[in-house]
């Protein structure tokens, strides 16, 4: 069967639903207004803008308030400790990998941090391996990054699917590499016109089915 690439991050679980919970416990702690958690989501721009940018911005909103420790403690952590799996999302793999498909996770972001996401929820023991962009150097949506995930598993890139929330990194990615791949679009709208995605799902378990049903029809 083919493999099955999938991303972490809005994806297999709601990253910006725990890092803003998260956030919401900092405000609380630092009893800084709980408002103030719609101006974090914005800087965050769902985990795409640099820690160092919202470092340097979130010292410039509260000065002294808040010590630059406690701020580093925030990103460092990045919610890591309150992501969840839906058991939805379990259930998928679990099937995929029934019907004899190799699982990977392919992911941007720090290695300590994405890892320990995985550990947390269990996806360690529901896929057979994983990539993260700082461990292997290299980032979605280049091309190299998903070679490392073939290599990390064993399995052949080419056949592959791809699944991922993002239009640029995931879906532009694997069409770069000719693979076919599953837009998680949790309602949103498609709007690039250079490229799109094979299928799309609302939510990431109809993803998962969707893309084993989709390779069996493509056989």
């Amino acid at each position: 069967m083919p493999l099955l690439m999938l991303d972490l991050d809005n994806t297999l679980i709601d990253r910006d639903a725990a890092f803003l919970a998260a956030v919401r416990a900092f405000l609380t702690e630092h009893r800084l207004p709980g408002g103030d958690l719609g101006w974090f989501a914005e800087l965050d721009a769902s985990g795409y803008t640099p820690e160092d940018r919202m470092a340097a911005a979130i010292a410039a909103r509260y000065g002294s308030s808040v010590s630059a420790s406690a701020v580093d403690a925030l990103l460092d952590g990045g919610g890591a400790d309150l992501v969840v799996l839906a058991e939805s999302t379990r259930a998928a793999l679990g099937r995929a990998r029934a019907a004899g498909w190799t699982c990977v996770i392919v992911t941007n972001g720090r290695t300590g941090q994405q890892e320990a996401k995985i550990r947390r929820t269990g996806l360690d023991r529901l896929v057979h391996g994983w990539v993260v962009s700082e461990a292997v150097g290299h980032k979605k949506p280049g091309a190299e990054i998903f070679r490392a995930a073939a290599v990390a598993v064993e399995h052949p890139l080419p056949g592959a699917w791809m699944i991922g929330d993002s239009a640029h990194a995931d879906i532009a990615g694997a069409h770069a590499l000719g693979l076919r791949s599953v837009w998680v679009s949790a309602g949103r709208p498609w709007t690039a016109e250079a490229y799109r995605p094979t299928l799309v799902a609302d939510d990431v378990a109809t993803a998962i089915d969707r893309a084993v049903d989709g390779a069996a029809a493509h056989r």
